[in-house]
């Protein structure tokens, strides 16, 4: 596929996500895709993707992905984004709180045959916590670093 179809296979799947239509996102994912990156508890393969976004857009309704920035090839397409969206449904164990939030995210994904067979990436989840009001369950390993070179 060219990097065109790569590129209009990723619109659709941001597309989607914003419209709430996550069985039509989740067609970007192969069956059997691999994500080096899944969230908590996420299955593996399009169900995670489906899990994920399922979870994101119920805890977030209005949730919107923004691409910044987009750069392929003929095999990949790496995209900075920005998510927003207003915390009304639970959200990784955290009630709904009525807040916003906006963080940026980056996304690469290698694509074949059309859809998305492996995606690195990563959004501002600390980010997300903070702007939520509430602590992380457990400390980061540059955190533990931190505490550790202060003590």
């Amino acid at each position: 596929m060219s990097k065109e179809d790569n590129i209009a296979a990723q619109k659709h799947l941001a597309e989607n996500v914003n419209a709430g239509n996550i069985d039509a996102a989740v067609q970007s994912f192969a069956p059997d895709a691999v994500d080096h990156d899944p969230a908590p508890g996420q299955p593996a393969g399009r169900e995670g993707f489906k899990a994920f976004f399922t979870e994101l857009t119920t805890a977030f309704p209005d949730a919107k992905i923004e691409p910044a920035h987009v750069v392929a090839d003929d095999e990949n397409v790496a995209v900075a984004y920005t998510l927003t969206g207003t915390h009304e449904g639970q959200f990784q164990g955290i009630e709904p709180t009525g807040k916003t939030i906006e963080v940026r995210g980056l996304q690469i994904g290698r694509f074949a045959n059309g859809q998305i067979v492996e995606r690195w990436g990563s959004s501002d989840e600390l980010g997300i916590l903070q702007q939520l009001g509430v602590e992380p369950k457990t400390k980061s390993g540059l955190a533990k670093l931190a505490d550790k070179l202060g003590s």
